[in-house]
């Protein structure tokens, strides 16, 4: 989603960071080259010039202009605003002392409402018994769309019956929850095309009549300004105490999330980053600047690697590394534990440095690849996948055929294959660490 922002701002900091001494000039060709780029990125402008008159503030200071590396502390300062712009730290959702926690999520039509609860009722059932009911008596559907989704995330799904009235819906699930032993209750509202005082009156009355923990506003990234706006005024009439951003993998501009906090005053609590039901993630501000500078975001990448790859797997892996054994066996497992963490082009972002590598750039991760290298390593037969060395030009034509590739298809997944390998190998030397990141131009 910040993929142009974060090259514009590359570009201009990189300019800075080639100067060996800023002055009060250069830093304000830089602020306006990073104001255009905020714009330009739909970010409100009421924010845009806070953020510029704020960022001038602390850049044209005596400390900076004299500092030894001039240019990375205006970057420093950039990421700090940036930061504090998405509101510093990151806002878990208050439950509250009552049980079960009535959660209400409230939002325009198509914003991704449904699939955001049963997403959240996923994360939320790592530690709490999760029920989920919809209160969306006008959309073909809805509750059906809802209960294949509670089901897929193992969540409790009320049965509305042929009950039209949202508010006794509301109310009845509370009580059927309570009964159940459910610790949190997820009411998926409905929406609207546009703001209407008949949607806004059912949602005060929802709200009074079961008094949620927390009410969080679903706003759609792809709509910018549209979805600051309507959570600004879904907060005015009804109060709402956080937002999730979905849509976050989408190629908006990404305006909307420099924005939100300091229009509505709210904080984002989570962003929807796939469509995938485990693609929500708790929002990081400081680990979503990295991402917009590109830092990269280790930390999340780290959590979505301990989240989804199997210990048991990683054990025997490194086992194999630790004997320079690394068969295309193995090869075909780690292939199987990346392709459950997410798209590779995700991850290369969250990767410091790994944006700023000129061939990594150019290259746009296909994830069918994997597919198809999964596929010629099932068509071998277990010698082949322990020793590589026996796979000779008739043994490449037949996995070839029988895995639906090409002979160079074989033979390109195989060259890098050794090159891994010998990659492998190195990082299990003494010292092959060390020499290895030697190597890398970050």
């Amino acid at each position: 989603m910040f993929e142009s922002l974060s090259e514009k701002l590359e570009g201009i900091f990189k300019k800075l960071k080639g100067r060996g001494v800023l002055n009060e000039e250069s830093v304000n060709a830089a602020l306006r080259e990073i104001r255009m780029a905020l714009l330009e990125a739909d970010v409100n402008f009421k924010v845009v010039k806070d953020f510029i008159e704020d960022v001038r503030g602390r850049a044209v200071g005596k400390e900076v202009l004299e500092s030894i590396t001039p240019g990375q502390q205006v970057v420093k300062i950039v990421h700090d605003r940036l930061v504090e712009l998405m509101g510093s730290t990151s806002a878990a959702i208050k439950f509250g002392p009552r049980i079960p926690a009535p959660i209400m999520l409230v939002g325009l039509q198509g914003c991704g409402k449904t699939t955001t609860a049963a997403k959240l009722a996923r994360l939320i059932s790592a530690d709490k018994r999760v029920y989920l009911v919809s209160a969306d008596v006008y959309r073909p559907a809805a509750m059906e769309q809802l209960a294949v989704l509670g089901r897929q995330v193992k969540a409790g799904v009320f049965e509305a019956g042929s009950c039209k009235d949202p508010v006794k819906i509301c109310v009845d699930a509370v009580e059927q929850a309570r009964r159940e032993g459910y610790e949190v209750i997820l009411i998926d509202t409905a929406g609207r095309l546009h703001i209407d005082e008949e949607l806004m009156d059912e949602l005060r009355r929802i709200r009074e009549k079961v008094n949620p923990a927390e009410i969080l506003y679903v706003a759609d990234a792809m709509t910018g300004q549209d979805a600051v706006n309507v959570g600004a005024k879904f907060n005015e009439l009804i109060g709402i105490d956080g937002v999730i951003m979905t849509k976050m993998d989408g190629d908006a501009r990404g305006g909307a999330a420099l924005s939100l906090r300091s229009v509505v005053g709210k904080p984002i609590k989570f962003v929807g980053v796939g469509e995938k039901i485990d693609a929500l993630e708790v929002f990081h501000p400081e680990r979503m600047a990295g991402r917009i500078l590109g830092m990269g975001d280790i930390l999340s990448l780290v959590e979505k690697a301990q989240a989804t790859i199997d210990e048991k797997t990683a054990k025997q892996m490194q086992e194999s590394l630790r004997k320079s054994d690394f068969t295309l066996e193995d090869f075909r497992k780690q292939l199987g534990q990346i392709k459950k963490m997410g798209p590779l082009k995700d991850m290369i972002g969250m990767i410091p440095g790994m944006g700023k590598i000129k061939a990594l750039k150019d290259m746009e991760p296909d994830d069918g690849e994997l597919v198809k290298i999964a596929a010629m390593i099932d068509s071998m037969t277990k010698k082949e996948r322990n020793n590589y060395l026996i796979i000779d030009g008739r043994r490449r034509k037949r996995i070839a055929l029988g895995s639906g590739t090409t002979v160079q298809d074989v033979n390109r997944m195989l060259k890098n294959y050794i090159e891994l390998r010998k990659m492998m190998k190195k990082i299990n030397s003494k010292g092959g660490m060390k020499a290895l990141m030697r190597n890398f131009p970050f």
